[in-house]
């Protein structure tokens, strides 16, 4: 599947955002992408869900993921849900495309 078709990921070449939607677990043994979920992205966070924690090891990890700063990562929606809606603005790295990759091996 081309990735410009995935349900959870979206390149918009015009303004460099790229648009994930994502299904966290928080409290999980170790922070990493855990595959799909039905249409969105799974990822695992070792933070609880209290505080802000959680969304706060989200923006990290995917920070990190696309090589930009914490700052370039926006939580556009789903602040107090598993359902989550993230804006990165300008990704350096593109590790969804090696992400999309290894979940239609899974599947």
């Amino acid at each position: 599947m081309p990735v410009s078709e995935l349900p959870w990921a979206h390149f918009d070449t015009a303004s460099g955002i790229l648009t994930l939607r994502v299904h966290v677990q928080p409290g999980a043994k170790q922070t990493q992408v855990a595959g799909i979920h039905g249409d969105r992205l799974k990822i695992r966070l070792s933070a609880p869900p209290v505080e802000g924690r959680a969304n706060a090891a989200l923006r990290e990890f995917v920070a990190a993921a696309f090589a930009v700063p914490q700052r370039s990562v926006e939580l556009a929606s789903g602040e107090s849900g598993r359902k989550k809606t993230l804006r990165i603005s300008g990704p350096r790295l593109r590790p969804d495309l090696e992400w999309a990759h290894s979940s239609a091996t899974e599947a």
